[in-house]
């Protein structure tokens, strides 16, 4: 088992460190965040007066980010081959950070990645007969597209929960998994309403009782919404860092639970990283592959991810997951209120919702555009126009959001 070390300190982490403590330990308010936290992010804070709402789907990243990257390169120059002795550690420490966000137990259950359907893939990858998949109607575009695709091509069969109005229930779940399945793959917040999944750890424990793994998407849900996959039990799960944790496309992730880890499970989705000595470039027949998630890994990894993602993991992780869920269901239900004050009806701020405030409209894809022309940055998924105040978000900009949310639809 790989325990988790203390990591070690960095400027970055230190900059960081030194003004979450400014904050004491108590709720997040905005004072003390403009001064204290703000200044971690001057670069962005800086860019006029333009309302940043779109934190769901890609997350304000702090000025330390720009040096992290630096630093990955800095190595190649300095070091060229000699480099990789450092990106490796760096993805230790990448995989350390990832595995307390996530509740994992080993750092090695987390396998890096650069999207999450290449963990998706993965997981497909290591069954050697054709899958039964229960999955919903509301999973990401491209989770979606790989199981129809797979299915499709005859790799796997699949059963497609519906919504019942706007929500899935967890019985319609539990009675598909009933019918006989292999894997279970199920968002825990989905992504275009901001449901959370209502009770995920019955649906995992069903699941178990029927023989069936579950592959939980925590893309929604991790950095906003407190998650410890060890506790729920799940065989897998996968997300990434672009949204709540500020790092960016390509730092992705897939978790393997240790016991898939133990059985010695394999997946064909693997590369020359995932040898037992790789640097040797010996080539046995049959392979060896590493102990335990190492033995997951791909071909070359893209190193400056995992430098790109320090900065976000390193602040969530020192502000905490718990008083960033507090703060945002705090905003939402502002947010909300303000829009009801404005006759527009919007929901979120619940215990049952993600990140999001969701307005529904038909024309929400048009609603996000003219919102965008008053300076207010939203996205709209479907009928679905999704805001998402964060941490630098002041209530002046929700004010302001509401009124221009309030003035387009009248227009």
């Amino acid at each position: 088992m790989v325990d988790h070390e203390p990591l070690p300190g960095s400027p970055t982490d230190e900059r960081i460190r030194a003004a979450v403590a400014a904050l004491g330990s108590g709720p997040l308010e905005e004072r003390d965040v403009r001064r204290h936290v703000a200044p971690l992010f001057a670069r962005v804070r800086d860019r006029g007066p333009r309302v940043y709402l779109a934190n769901h789907s890609l997350g304000r990243p702090l000025d330390a980010l720009e040096d992290d990257v630096r630093e990955a390169l800095a190595a190649w120059y300095a070091d060229l081959g000699g480099a990789w002795d450092a990106w490796q550690d760096e993805m230790r420490a990448h995989r350390a950070r990832l595995a307390k966000l996530v509740g994992a137990r080993r750092d090695d259950s987390i396998v890096p990645k650069t999207s999450a359907g290449a963990g998706l893939r993965a997981v497909l990858g290591a069954a050697d007969t054709p899958l039964r998949v229960v999955t919903t109607r509301g999973e990401f575009d491209s989770i979606d597209l790989i199981l129809r695709e797979y299915a499709r091509r005859g790799r796997i069969t699949l059963d497609i929960v519906e919504a019942r109005g706007e929500r899935f229930e967890a019985d319609d779940v539990r009675a598909a998994v009933a019918r006989g399945a292999g894997l279970l793959v199920l968002s825990q917040v989905m992504f275009r309403t901001g449901q959370l999944v209502d009770d995920v750890r019955g649906i995992v424990a069903h699941a178990r009782e029927h023989g069936c793994e579950v592959l939980l998407d925590v893309y929604h849900s991790v950095g906003i919404v407190p998650v410890d996959l060890a506790s729920l039990d799940v065989e897998y799960a996968i997300g990434g860092s672009y949204k709540y944790l500020r790092g960016g496309p390509g730092a992705c992730y897939l978790y393997v639970a240790p016991r898939i880890l133990g059985a010695g499970r394999r997946t064909l989705d693997v590369g020359w990283f995932a040898k037992e000595t790789p640097f040797r470039y010996e080539r046995p027949d049959p392979p060896r592959f590493a102990a335990g998630g190492d033995g997951w890994l791909e071909s070359t990894p893209p190193v400056l991810t995992w430098y790109q993602a320090r900065s976000g993991q390193l602040f969530t992780l020192a502000v905490g997951v718990e008083r960033l869920r507090d703060l945002s269901l705090r905003q939402q239900q502002r947010l909300v209120e303000l829009l009801a004050e404005r006759g527009v009806p919007a929901t979120g701020g619940t215990p049952d919702r993600g990140a999001f405030v969701v307005v529904r409209n038909a024309a929400a894809t048009d609603l996000a555009s003219r919102l965008r022309e008053r300076s207010v940055e939203t996205d709209a998924r479907g009928d679905a126009l999704r805001l998402c105040p964060d941490i630098l978000t002041t209530d002046d900009e929700l004010v302001l959001a509401a009124d221009a949310v309030a003035a387009v639809l009248r227009a």
